[in-house]
């Protein structure tokens, strides 16, 4: 399992600073292990944010000033939106939603129990549900994160020939930090991509993804030249 550890750790997806949940994701060994402790981390960490940096338009939410929230866009509770981010035309952000510094929510994009690093950009028609992630990560025009399997049992994670046990439900994806992933994807429960990689439109993500691959299909993921 060390092997997989180094490979599919925190510090291995994601570069240190770019985001408020370096704490909470500090604290477990693999990243899939934080999303039980999103809303706890939010509730600790909302009241201690400067009120002269963030507003509060009621209890368990904390926007930044600079954030431009569209009038139609839906917050629900605990959720923390960073620095000159954007969230667009009926975002639909549910719960428990930690969105970094200058990320993008667009338009019908769906959040649930979700950490975003900063400059992430879900923009267009996308969910993304118990996932997290990183810096610079984009996810192209209708893709999105499954978080639930179809039999409803308990999510496994592959990685070069073995499988995780994660003790969860629901698990949607870990993304890595610049990861780009093409329009109309689906990223199955317990997709783990690396740093770095890039996922062909129409894409069905199973497993690990190794840093700096293409996923063209399953079974067909190149390296990057």
């Amino acid at each position: 399992m060390s092997d997989l550890i180094e490979v599919m750790s925190p510090s291995a997806l994601f570069e240190p600073g770019h985001t408020l949940a370096a704490p909470l994701l500090a604290s477990v060994e693999y990243p899939w292990e934080a999303l039980a402790g999103i809303r706890e981390f939010i509730r600790e960490l909302g009241p201690s944010l400067p009120a002269e940096e963030y507003d509060s338009p009621r209890p368990g939410v904390w926007v930044h000033k600079t954030a431009k929230v569209a009038p139609s866009a839906f917050i629900g509770e605990d959720v923390i939106v960073g620095p000159e981010t954007e969230i667009r035309h009926c975002a639909f952000i549910r719960g428990s939603a930690l969105v970094g510094a200058g990320a993008v929510v667009g338009n019908s994009t769906e959040l649930k129990n979700v950490i975003l690093f900063d400059k992430v950009q879900v923009p267009h028609y996308n969910y993304v549900g118990d996932s997290i992630l990183g810096f610079k990560a984009h996810m192209g025009a209708g893709s999105i994160t499954s978080n639930v399997k179809s039999d409803k049992t308990l999510v496994t994670v592959a990685c070069n020939g073995d499988r995780v046990g994660t003790g969860l439900k629901k698990f949607g994806a870990i993304l890595g930090d610049n990861v780009e992933v093409g329009c109309g994807s689906v990223l199955n429960p317990g997709s783990v991509v690396g740093p770095g990689s890039q996922i062909y439109p129409l894409s069905m993500v199973r497993g690990y993804v190794p840093a700096g691959s293409i996923y063209k299909k399953q079974g067909e993921v190149v390296s990057k030249r």
